[in-house]
């Protein structure tokens, strides 16, 4: 690697790591209040998969909801503890990081609202689809069984409300359990960023858009496969795929890149393996290259 790719690195994991660290943590945060507010049978009942909204509401939650495939983890372990359908959870999982109100307006402007809403409807469609197949199929059963449990406040003790102890404000107990939620995660985190950033610093634009190219027939799922091990942020995605775009990249190679580097970055998947077994990880990677390369192709066609 030349000096530019790792200092392009180096500056791609410094900044990730700030701003994925503040944003699970202040989203983490805002799960436990809402937690505190909501009771957990309210969720339950808004997100259940039995009455078939469930899915539909969880799709437009994950597209109102601001959130990259990273800091969707901390909301989708608030869902977990608080028992909503799981058919729902993984509609929710899918469209959040694709349907943010930051891509989809971002979308509009470069690309056109009717190139827009090809993607919302296409992001919005396979995640439900892709939500409902995986509770059908029983996928429920490859959620580890510590992804349910909340962790307690490690630092708490008897100061929690114990006879004749101070009690500790329900912020700070909050904050404690986030913290130590974070912790379990870091890991997770750190490498995934690394990893990301690595790869993200060494993988010129120039060779994405001549791989990817119209004289290339398969440039539509080499284009997705190649979005997953880029941690792209939403502000960044647009703008890089209409510069390569530019550079001779098919149009649905470029829907086909979006999806995979906003929907399953190397990061998120890394993230999810301490909620997720196995099988469920490689079924959540084979929905989000079936969509990349679907509407890649789709959209080739249309447009």
């Amino acid at each position: 690697m030349s000096y530019e790719m790792v200092h392009e690195s180096l500056g791609m994991f410094a900044f990730l790591a700030v701003e994925l660290t503040v944003l699970f943590l202040a989203i983490s945060y805002l799960v436990g209040v809402l937690q505190l507010y909501i009771p957990p049978a309210k969720i339950q009942s808004i997100l259940s998969s039995h009455n078939g909204k469930g899915y539909v509401v969880a799709g437009f939650l994950g597209a109102i909801t601001p959130f990259c495939s990273c800091s969707t983890i901390p909301f989708l372990k608030g869902l977990l503890r608080a028992n909503a359908g799981f058919g729902s959870m993984m509609v929710f999982l899918l469209a959040s990081p694709l349907l943010n109100p930051i891509i989809i307006g971002l979308f509009a402007v470069t690309f056109g609202l009717k190139v827009a809403a090809f993607y919302f409807v296409m992001a919005m469609g396979v995640s439900v689809l892709g939500g409902y197949m995986l509770e059908k199929l029983g996928f429920e059963r490859f959620i580890k069984d510590e992804a349910y449990i909340d962790p307690q406040a490690s630092s708490c003790g008897s100061s929690c409300g114990g006879a004749g102890a101070p009690v500790v404000s329900k912020w700070r107990v909050i904050w404690q359990v986030t913290w130590d939620d974070f912790k379990t995660v870091l890991p997770y985190l750190m490498g995934g960023i690394a990893l990301g950033s690595l790869i993200y610093g060494s993988m010129p634009t120039e060779f994405v858009s001549s791989v990817a190219s119209d004289d290339n027939p398969w440039a539509v799922p080499v284009a997705a496969i190649i979005g997953i091990p880029l941690y792209i942020r939403a502000e960044a995605v647009i703008p890089l795929s209409a510069a390569l775009a530019a550079k001779g990249m098919s149009l649905g190679a470029v829907m086909a890149l979006i999806i995979g580097s906003a929907g399953a970055s190397l990061t998120e998947v890394i993230l999810l393996k301490s909620i997720f077994k196995n099988p469920m990880i490689v079924a959540f990677l084979v929905i989000i290259i079936g969509m990349a390369i679907s509407a890649g192709y789709l959209y080739g066609f249309l447009f």
